[in-house]
């Protein structure tokens, strides 16, 4: 007799990672929106520095790393909360805030982490389908508010199709959700974004008590070996709440001494910023040729249909996209197919190296 699991194990989806962790070193690492730039060699050694302790735990309460958070974005230390990566703080606001007769609402498509919430909490998902331009439709979120929804997220700029929303568009929409619904702005990507200075959301703050703002040192600080989250909230409240259904210990010392040490570098940020957005550009035009024209891209990677995707026959746009996707693989090239990820033929491109770049733009110009 097979093991007897919850129920709510059959309803959790499988999380869509990337293929290649295994292969050679000549791969093209295309489709995990991972930057193509080591850490840098402080942050390294940080690292290296923070080994000899490993036979203690780390710190439980992060009290290091909030406070280099704090300095940096001007946000008290109590009111910033820090995680195995965001996900693990999404993961924990689903427990936290959803159970059995709560809802969530959410973009369609956005981070496939978001259907884990619902399906683990037994809470029901409301997906709102993104707008023609695959943004967020923000007046369609709203009206799907209700008496039963705990928990809105925002994913700006968006995974995976990495379009933006203005902070105008965002404050407006977070100033009409009811205050005792929690409001999650994803802005993993947001060093990446040109609508706005990353800085400038947090000011709303200090005005919506319901508000957290999700980062990550997973991308623009080349961090996602390590796997270092944090939200910046309005109140300590969901500080406090996500924090009480982790497991103890749930962000490593040499994590987070990365991430102490990858704050003092934010020169380097922006250099990396300015280099992703010339080779973001410049794929860009190298795909427009091939009769491809990409989303706005407000990230480090871009989106975009197939030539060959027929709305009316979703069967012949998965078999264009398979073929496609499969056929840069042959080619040493990773790249996320767009059906898992919630739009049949699409594809999802990170950007890397300018030679990792070429090399694709190559590859797709002889298939297609």
């Amino acid at each position: 007799m097979p093991i007897e699991f919850a129920d709510r194990i059959r309803r959790i989806p499988v999380y869509p990672a990337a293929d290649g962790y295994a292969l050679a070193s000549d791969v093209a690492l295309l489709a995990s929106n991972e930057t193509p730039y080591p850490p840098l060699e402080a942050v390294q050694r940080a690292v290296v520095d923070a080994l000899g302790g490993l036979n203690r735990y780390p710190d439980p309460t992060n009290s290091a790393l909030r406070s280099a958070l704090s300095d940096r974005y001007g946000v008290p230390a109590h009111r910033i909360t820090v995680g195995n990566g965001s996900c693990d703080i999404l993961l924990a606001a689903g427990e936290a805030l959803l159970e059995p007769g709560a809802e969530i609402v959410y973009a369609w498509p956005s981070f496939s982490m978001y259907p884990h919430l619902a399906a683990a909490s037994g809470a029901r998902a409301i997906e709102v389908p993104l707008d023609a331009e695959h943004r967020h439709d923000l007046d369609a979120m709203r009206r799907e508010i209700t008496a039963a929804t705990r928990l809105v997220i925002v994913c700006n700029p968006n995974n995976p199709t990495s379009t933006a929303v203005t902070l105008e568009e965002i404050a407006e929409f977070v100033a009409s959700v009811p205050r005792h619904i929690a409001v999650v702005v994803d802005e993993a990507y947001i060093e990446f974004g040109l609508l706005q200075d990353p800085d400038e959301s947090i000011d709303l703050l200090a005005k919506h008590p319901n508000l957290v703002l999700l980062r990550t040192f997973s991308k623009v600080y080349g961090l996602c070996g390590l796997r270092v989250g944090f939200g910046l909230c309005g109140s300590d409240d969901f500080r406090i709440a996500v924090d009480q259904v982790r497991q103890p210990f749930f962000c490593n010392a040499a994590a987070q001494a990365a991430a102490v040490e990858a704050l003092r570098h934010q020169d380097e940020v922006a250099r990396r910023v300015e280099r992703n957005l010339a080779e973001r550009l410049s794929l860009e035009d190298g795909l427009r040729p091939l009769g491809i024209e990409p989303a706005q891209s407000h990230a480090n990677f871009l989106w975009f249909d197939l030539p060959g995707r027929d709305p009316d026959d979703e069967q012949r746009s998965a078999e264009v996209e398979r073929e496609v996707v499969r056929a840069l693989a042959d080619r040493a090239i990773l790249v996320r197919s767009g059906t898992a990820l919630g739009r049949v033929g699409a594809l999802r491109v990170t950007v890397g190296t300018e030679a990792d770049n070429t090399r694709f733009l190559e590859a797709l110009g002889a298939l297609l």
